[in-house]
């Protein structure tokens, strides 16, 4: 079976983001009387989108948010992530060579539970958002990851890009760094590669076909045999 897309998550895996998005986390919950720990974010909260962040974090403390009450966190969220980004590179040093490497080899797509202005501001400030055929945020889909939804969206979209048979799942390689973005993959039945920029290779081995350390060690012939294997 050949490889026809790469599909990307954003945060952790591009986009040295994760800590800004703590700080902005715990900075809007810190309004509301809520301490959030950098523990506490990266084994419970990491792998969920803005709005589930905030829903859960309410439902474990015991707090009767309302939607308008989450949409009000959700908004002064992605203002706090912004003022923290200024000036500061959010995409690691060696993303802009991967990306260009992968996109002139098959097309590539982002499956991601930031929010689509966080993802287009850091990719046109590295002259990258043409790189890519497809970009699926937060709000594009129902369901958020662990959900197979975002990338179920992803290969959906990709597949208006790529000329032949209609594309599959199974043809498509997703490139992750938690657990849940690995699971969103694997339920959607893409092949997945763990990245160790956020937790090591014991947290990731269990869904992942192939672990690397960084965005850097990314190799399209090793993706291309991971499909036959």
């Amino acid at each position: 079976m050949a490889l026809r897309a790469i599909v990307f998550d954003f945060d952790g895996v591009l986009a040295n983001s994760e800590p800004l998005h703590f700080a902005a986390f715990r900075d809007v919950l810190a309004s509301a009387g809520i301490a959030l720990t950098e523990r506490d974010y990266y084994s419970r909260y990491l792998g969920f989108d803005d709005v589930g962040v905030f829903k859960t974090v309410g439902a474990d403390l015991g707090r009767t948010w309302n939607a308008r009450d989450v949409a009000g966190f959700v908004a002064d969220k992605a203002l706090r992530l912004e003022e923290l980004e200024r000036n500061i590179p959010v995409l690691f040093a060696e993303t802009p060579g991967a990306i260009r490497r992968t996109a002139a080899e098959v097309p590539i797509a982002i499956a991601s539970g930031a929010l689509g202005p966080e993802i287009r501001r850091a990719l046109m400030r590295a002259g990258l958002i043409e790189q890519f055929a497809a970009i699926v945020s937060a709000e594009d889909t129902p369901a958020s990851k662990p959900a197979p939804d975002p990338y179920v969206r992803a290969v959906a979209l990709l597949s208006a890009h790529i000329s032949g048979p209609e594309l599959q799942p199974s043809e498509c390689v997703a490139i992750e760094d938690s657990r849940w973005g690995l699971e969103s993959a694997r339920a959607a039945g893409l092949r997945t590669v763990g990245v160790t920029t956020s937790y090591g290779p014991s947290e990731l081995q269990s869904n992942s076909d192939l672990i690397i350390g960084s965005i850097a060690d990314l190799n399209v012939d090793d993706l291309r045999r991971l499909l036959f294997s």
